[in-house]
């Protein structure tokens, strides 16, 4: 049977406490809910068992919320949060995404509110927690442009892509513009879409900022991931229409296969016996990536050899950015970029499927 969720409210009023533990009694996994009126007695909480999420107030005497926030977000990794607050205040709501809280609340008042709160709330619980993305630079893009728009946010989404950046306008929780280079409305928001990585920062809302964009989030979603899947599709046809050996288009639909499993965000195959790089996807410099890959292998098969291990088949580094794994595996070299947000055990997982079914 799967444990139980269990939350925590902090917050120093305690009618509040006692009003924000009936509603979440309402969510469908029907968590257990515990209250504490301190920041000191919430970390206390904390030390003494496990909790799936801690949902705080900001605005408290002695530890404020955001104090709580940062003490926790070191302490306790894996543990979700989320700000539930009165205070409309956008530097507020920056520093706690900053700090790397999973989704910040303004206290609902309505019915229809109530019911949004409930629903995040209740998605937060059910999602993985082992190696999750946090903050502004740990979600993926999709996970803070759904979160900007469940909890109906007016912000200004800047992201940052090596040279490259872009904006998301948002006005009470729907896509209004964006920017990217030369491009702006769905063009750039599907460029930014097409991003594997990059850094995100939340800044404070533009009342002033034209609407350019009228879809709703969902469909500008899918639109994105529709275009994605057909760029893919048309650099595979190219490269079977090219003079490409039988092999070499072989090679590049076995990368184009692996690039769809969960969380990859890069893939490099190349031959072991030689420097040739057979086959990439969304990897901007492969020549060096492929040299990496070889002399990574070679110096773990070294250091192996010297420790009596055995022979080394597979190596996954976690990262800040991202996890990559690396395997050797029938005269091939493998090199995968991994979203941070997958466990070790979802990464060997996806690795030893790829080894199976496509490299072989």
């Amino acid at each position: 049977m799967a444990a139980c969720n269990k939350i925590l409210l902090l917050d120093d009023d305690e009618d509040l406490l006692d009003l924000y533990r009936e509603i979440l009694s309402r969510l469908p996994s029907k968590p257990q809910i515990y209250t504490a009126l301190s920041g000191a007695r919430a970390i206390a909480l904390l030390e003494s068992e496990p909790f799936t999420l801690l949902l705080s107030d900001l605005s408290m005497p002695k530890m404020d919320g955001l104090q709580v926030l940062a003490i926790v977000r070191r302490k306790f990794p894996q543990l979700r949060t989320a700000v539930l607050t009165a205070v409309p205040d956008e530097q507020f709501r920056a520093r706690a995404y900053a700090i790397g809280v999973d989704i910040y609340f303004e206290k609902p008042g309505t019915s229809q509110e109530i019911k949004l709160f409930l629903d995040c709330i209740e998605s937060l619980l059910g999602q993985e927690v082992h190696g999750a993305f946090r903050g502004v630079q740990s979600k993926s893009l999709v996970d803070i442009i759904q979160l900007e728009c469940l909890s109906q946010s007016s912000s200004a989404l800047k992201i940052a892509n090596g040279v490259q950046e872009g904006k998301i306008w948002f006005q009470n929780g729907e896509v209004i513009d964006a920017t990217a280079r030369d491009l702006s409305g769905e063009p750039a928001f599907q460029k930014i879409l097409s991003w594997k990585t990059g850094n995100f920062e939340i800044l404070a809302s533009d009342p002033e900022r034209p609407r350019t964009i009228f879809k709703s989030y969902q469909g500008l979603l899918l639109e994105s991931a529709q275009a994605f899947d057909e760029a893919q599709a048309q650099a595979i046809a190219e490269v079977s229409n090219s003079d490409s050996t039988a092999s070499e288009i072989a090679e590049r639909s076995v990368v184009a296969s692996i690039s769809r499993f969960n969380g990859v965000e890069f893939v490099l195959l190349q031959s072991s016996e030689a420097s040739k790089q057979t086959g990439s996807w969304s990897v901007e410099n492969p020549e060096q990536l492929g040299e990496w890959t070889k002399s990574t292998l070679q110096t773990f098969r070294e250091l192996g050899d010297i420790l009596h291990a055995g022979h080394v088949g597979q190596i996954e580094g976690l990262g800040l950015q991202r996890h990559v794994a690396i395997a050797s595996q029938a005269n091939k070299e493998l090199c995968i970029g991994f979203q941070r947000s997958l466990s070790v055990e979802q990464i060997r997982s996806s690795m030893k499927t790829i080894l199976a079914e496509y490299v072989c």
